[in-house]
């Protein structure tokens, strides 16, 4: 029972160990037998098959009494589904995607109204909706435009800049 035990403990602290370095020896193997166990042999895959295969010996052991070739058999199986759970979920996460941060591009057509003034040579200021959360933007325009005048956006040369056109109703 002591053997499984320490095969337990040793599987816990592996897993700690990966929540530490996170990722570092993930891409060790990868490539291996052709690529088959890519996944398989991450840190929290392996420490998950050790942990659950020293505890369930431990568990078959002490509720059926079991020797030590059963308990290591029971404790293999359980280490096994726990290793598959593992791969599934770590593959899950890997798999999740954020959505598309937004970019300038996202600002041409919207309108928005003049913060600071924007003379005919030079730079003013525009609040304009990105992502649904107001953002003060450097504007210039082919005309002089008042402060709180509505502007269309034509174009957005760099990530805090845009080209505007006043809005004639």
């Amino acid at each position: 029972m002591a053997w499984f035990l320490g095969i337990g403990i040793t599987g816990v602290v592996l897993l700690a160990l990966s929540l530490v370095f996170d990722g570092l020896l993930d891409g060790v193997l990868d490539g291996a037998l052709g690529g088959g166990l890519d996944g398989w042999l991450s840190l929290p895959v392996v420490a998950g098959f050790l942990a659950m295969t020293g505890f369930g010996g431990v568990i078959a052991q002490a509720a059926t009494g079991v020797g030590p070739a059963g308990a290591t058999g029971v404790g293999a199986l359980a280490g096994v589904g726990t290793a598959w759970l593992t791969y599934r979920f770590s593959r899950a996460l890997m798999r999740d995607q954020t959505s598309v941060a937004p970019t300038g591009g996202d600002l041409i057509g919207t309108s928005g109204s003049v913060v600071t003034a924007i003379p005919a040579d030079g730079f003013g200021e525009v609040l304009l909706q990105l992502a649904g959360q107001p953002v003060k933007f450097a504007a210039r325009s082919a005309t002089p435009v008042a402060r709180g005048a509505e502007v269309w956006v034509e174009a957005a040369p760099t990530a805090t800049s845009v080209l505007v056109r006043p809005v004639h109703r």
